[in-house]
C-alpha cells in the first residue's frame, strides 16, 4: 500500500526531497466544471456580462493559477512550467463551463496540483464574473485525468 510522502518518521509535514530524482518530461491534464443557470449560459455566450468575456478572463485566471501553486498548496515545489494550456468551452446543451488545464515541464517532481489548481482557479473566475447574476452556480468534477513521466510512470483516468 502506498505511504503519504509529507511526513516524517514524527508525523511532523515535510517538503520531499526530489534531488535524487531522474529529470524527466512530466505532463499532467486536469479537468473540472461550472454548471450555469440558462439565462447565464446566454449571457457567457453572448459577451452580455458587464464584467467582460468571461472564458477568456478565466483561461488567463487559470494559467496564473498554475503558477502560483507553490504560493497556494503548502509543501508545494516552485516548479519552472515550461507549458500551460487552459481550455475553456461553453457547453450550451448542458448549461456548464468545461475547463480543461495541461501542465508541462521537464524536472524532477510532478506537475498534478498545477494542472489542479489551473482547473479550480479558472473555476472559481468563471464564478465571480457570473456571481452577480446566478449565484447557483456549481464548481465539481475536479479532477486529473492524466499524468505521464517519472518514476510511477502514465496515470489514465477510466
Amino acid at each position: 500500500m502506498a505511504e503519504f510522502t509529507h511526513f516524517d518518521g514524527q508525523g511532523n509535514a515535510v517538503m520531499v526531497d526530489v534531488s535524487a530524482k531522474d529529470e524527466t518530461e512530466r505532463v499532467a491534464v486536469a479537468k473540472g466544471c461550472v454548471t450555469l443557470s440558462p439565462a447565464t449560459t446566454r449571457l457567457v455566450a453572448g459577451h452580455g456580462l458587464k464584467k467582460g468575456d468571461v472564458l477568456a478572463v478565466a483561461q488567463l485566471a487559470g494559467i496564473m493559477g498554475a503558477k502560483r501553486t507553490p504560493d497556494l498548496i503548502p509543501l508545494c515545489h516552485p516548479l519552472a512550467l515550461t507549458s500551460v494550456t487552459v481550455e475553456l468551452a461553453l457547453d450550451e446543451a448542458r448549461d456548464a463551463v468545461d475547463i480543461t488545464a495541461t501542465c508541462k515541464l521537464k524536472g524532477r517532481t510532478g506537475v498534478e496540483m498545477e494542472a489542479l489548481t489551473a482547473v479550480a482557479v479558472a473555476a472559481l473566475t468563471v464564478y465571480d464574473m457570473c456571481k452577480a447574476v446566478d449565484k447557483g452556480m456549481r464548481i465539481g468534477d475536479i479532477r486529473l485525468v492524466h499524468k505521464s513521466g517519472g518514476k510511477s510512470g502514465t496515470y489514465e483516468a477510466t
